[in-house]
């Protein structure tokens, strides 16, 4: 299938990795062990290391990265830049069953992708199996790294010890964003996603991607999941407070628990009710809004 399926994964980014962690980890998410990541600069290059590295909140559907820089004097592969506009979610990975007909339908939709980018990370710490992705970033996206991937070793990352999360979130379902021109956003995602768009109901524009059984994590039911570009009037009604700092901007986050956000509820965050469910604003979620949705 050449269209991308679903929500893969959204980092949120900043320059030290321990605040990410120590904030996300009292907002009861289980991560990851720390990875250092490497690959290539180029579709022909060799794999080198990378100054930037992870830890990661894996859910049944999904995940969320927290993606910092490591290691100043290697290549940190736009990071730097993307926080130069505001610390926060700079990345949006979006699931794909065939990189190579995704490949093949964007190069003849007219982007200007010379081929597959590789990359890789160690698990389980630096001498554990290497997961791999096939990925193919839309080129110069003003909004960050906007890309489509497939996990190559999808059973090496989503591994149990680190699914088992507090505040029982268990899919990402959404990611916001505000643009000063949502439908040529909209238009230009249209392309790189192989999906229709169509209005937002809060002002703007969606991308409703349809979901496949086992694409984004080995146990990731067939459920729908979104792309929300609004207008920065309408942000605020999603995300109750949140203003763009700079357009584009990928404001938030909408992840569904499993108990009705019970747990989040006892939890004794400042939460914010919204339309869709209980905000953790920013400032406590390393600069993105996070909705738990019931």
């Amino acid at each position: 299938m050449s269209t991308a399926l679903a929500l893969d994964h959204v980092a949120v980014c900043g320059r030290e990795l321990a605040p990410l962690v120590a904030a996300y980890e009292a907002l009861g998410f289980s991560l990851s062990p720390i990875a250092q990541q490497s690959g290539k600069r180029s579709p022909d290059g060799v794999v080198e290391p990378f100054g930037t590295g992870n830890r990661c909140a894996f859910l049944r559907h999904g995940y969320v990265e927290l993606l910092a820089i490591l290691d100043p004097t290697l290549f940190d592969n736009q990071l730097g830049r993307f926080m130069d506009r505001y610390e926060g979610l700079h990345i949006l990975a979006l699931g794909v069953q065939d990189e190579m007909a995704n490949l093949a339908r964007m190069q003849a939709a007219g982007i200007a992708i010379p081929g597959v980018a590789w990359l890789e990370r160690p698990v389980d710490g630096p001498d554990g199996p290497r997961a791999k992705f096939a990925r193919l970033p839309f080129p110069d996206a003003p909004e960050g790294r906007v890309q489509l991937i497939r996990h190559l070793t999808p059973e090496l990352i989503w591994d149990k010890r680190w699914m088992n999360h507090a505040n029982h979130a268990d899919a990402l379902v959404a990611l916001v964003m505000a643009s000063a021109a949502p439908a040529e956003t909209a238009a230009r995602f249209s392309r790189l996603m192989g999906l229709p768009f169509q209005p937002d109901p809060a002002g703007g524009s969606q991308i409703r991607l349809p979901g496949m059984a086992g694409l984004a994590g080995p146990e990731a039911p067939a459920m729908e999941t979104m792309v929300r570009i609004l207008e920065p009037e309408a942000l605020g009604t999603v995300l109750p407070g949140v203003e763009a700092p700079t357009l584009p901007f990928m404001a938030g986050m909408m992840l569904r628990t499993d108990d009705g956000n019970a747990a989040i509820r006892a939890m004794g965050l400042p939460l914010v009710p919204t339309r869709d469910g209980l905000m953790v604003p920013p400032a406590l979620a390393g600069g993105a809004a996070l909705v738990f949705c019931p």
